[in-house]
């Protein structure tokens, strides 16, 4: 059963929105201005740890991959925790608050870590701050958004933090220019950008919740934005949350509707490789890519800020699961241009231009979907346990990709795992198939 918010009215009080009039929460740009900093703080640390692990700290080459695994892996052990969490004391703020403290903590510990198992720590404390903040965030946006506009709220605040993660790395590049061995002032320049996103979101984010009343002192964009529920649904729903038991909600999220966007998010991410191997398959042939290797991320982040608005407004319109599975033909498209025989410069930046249409359609989009196909009382545990599956996948994807790499190379480990993904598309398709004529639906 599925109740409609096509024509979703505005709360009490609040000035109906002129037709045709789109507008985005003022919380939105705020949490994307905080991701947007943080970013900064983290994309230029990520940037230069290659080079520091294994030139400044003379660490080997296995040392920096186990620290780049904890890098990529730890996110996910705390990511359906925090989300159950905020589900469980409707306090979303507070949650991802204490993600992005602990994360600013952790770049403190960067300015005094000489040693492998040193660094270790402060990566796993910045990843599990990471872990801990993504899921109530993207409940924030939920909430200080109309049903209907969810995609394009996404969009733009997956914008604003890949504007932040196309500037960290430049901002790193620059710093080392000007001062080769200045490891310790991108650091520095690190933990102040992080001071600064904690201290917004502290003091100018409202204290959102999803089944209680807002702030209204602090909330004018939740009444202004309109109801996040139809008036007849929003009683009914609240009062089941709270006569519900809390661990009946979470395993509501196994069930039903969001156990098909698990399935198809495993599926499509097992076939999801790292950026790095597609750079680096780039790297072996082209003289191009290797020039201007360090800054492959960066034109990958500004293809995903370009995009990100735009696919998130089609997936409001055409639907969100639709433009989720189609946007892993950019990810296919990717893989094909890097192993075909183009003019190397051309090659790259078409790889960079698909990349980024891929995150575009994909990142911002599947929590919107996560947030449609659930109740606000489990919403932060369906958008992290989303999010889980995404990550531990890619992380399974990129061990098994080096193993196949090292088997039968880069170019036939690529063109398998492409024509892998090309199989599976229209699989998931076939799953997503109750999702894909609305983006305006929610489960009753």
């Amino acid at each position: 059963m599925y109740i409609s918010l096509r024509n979703a009215p505005a709360s009490t009080g609040s000035a109906p929105r002129a037709r045709g009039v789109r507008t985005v929460s003022s919380t939105v740009i705020t949490l994307g201005v905080v991701s947007m900093l943080t970013d900064i703080s983290s994309e230029s640390v990520s940037a230069v740890l290659p080079l520091y692990v294994t030139g400044m700290l003379g660490l080997s080459v296995i040392a920096f991959g186990l620290i780049d695994g904890l890098h990529q892996g730890v996110s996910a052990i705390v990511r359906i925790a925090s989300g159950y969490t905020s589900d469980r004391i409707d306090r979303p703020k507070w949650v991802a608050f204490a993600g992005y403290a602990t994360a600013m903590v952790a770049r403190i510990g960067l300015l005094f870590a000489s040693g492998f198992a040193a660094l270790s720590a402060v990566i796993v404390a910045d990843r599990i701050g990471k872990g801990i903040r993504t899921a109530p965030r993207d409940v924030m946006i939920t909430i200080a958004s109309p049903p209907a506009d969810l995609g394009r709220a996404f969009g733009v605040h997956r914008m604003l933090d890949n504007i932040g993660a196309a500037l960290g790395p430049l901002i790193a590049f620059v710093i080392l220019l000007v001062v080769p061995d200045g490891y310790a002032i991108v650091f520095t320049a690190s933990l102040a950008f992080a001071v600064i996103g904690v201290l917004i979101l502290g003091l100018i984010v409202p204290n959102l919740r999803s089944r209680g009343k807002t702030d209204a002192a602090l909330s004018p964009d939740r009444e202004a934005s309109g109801a996040a529920l139809s008036a007849t649904a929003a009683p009914a729903r609240d009062r089941l949350a709270r006569d519900r038991p809390a661990r009946a909600r979470m395993t509501d999220v196994w069930r039903g509707p969001m156990r098909r966007v698990l399935a198809a998010s495993g599926l499509l991410g097992i076939l999801t490789i790292g950026d790095g191997f597609v750079y680096l398959v780039l790297q072996s042939r082209s003289d191009f890519a290797a020039q201007w290797f360090p800054l492959l991320y960066v034109g990958t982040n500004v293809a995903f800020l370009a995009f990100a608005i735009p696919f998130g407004r089609l997936a409001d319109r055409i639907g969100r699961a639709r433009v989720f599975v189609f946007g892993h033909l950019g990810l296919l498209a990717a893989y094909v241009v890097a192993v075909l025989a183009w003019d190397d410069a051309v090659a790259t930046v078409l790889c960079l231009f698909f990349l980024g249409a891929f995150y575009a359609a994909t990142d911002g989009v599947l929590a919107a979907l996560a947030a449609q196909l659930t109740t606000p009382d489990n919403r932060g545990t369906g958008i992290a346990a989303a999010q889980t599956v995404v990550a531990v996948s890619r992380f399974l994807s990129a061990a098994g990709f080096g193993v196949l790499w090292f088997t039968v190379g880069p170019e036939v480990s690529l063109l398998i795992v492409a024509a892998a993904l090309a199989v599976a598309i229209p699989l998931v398709l076939l799953l997503l198939r109750p999702f894909l004529s609305s983006a305006r639906q929610v489960p009753a």
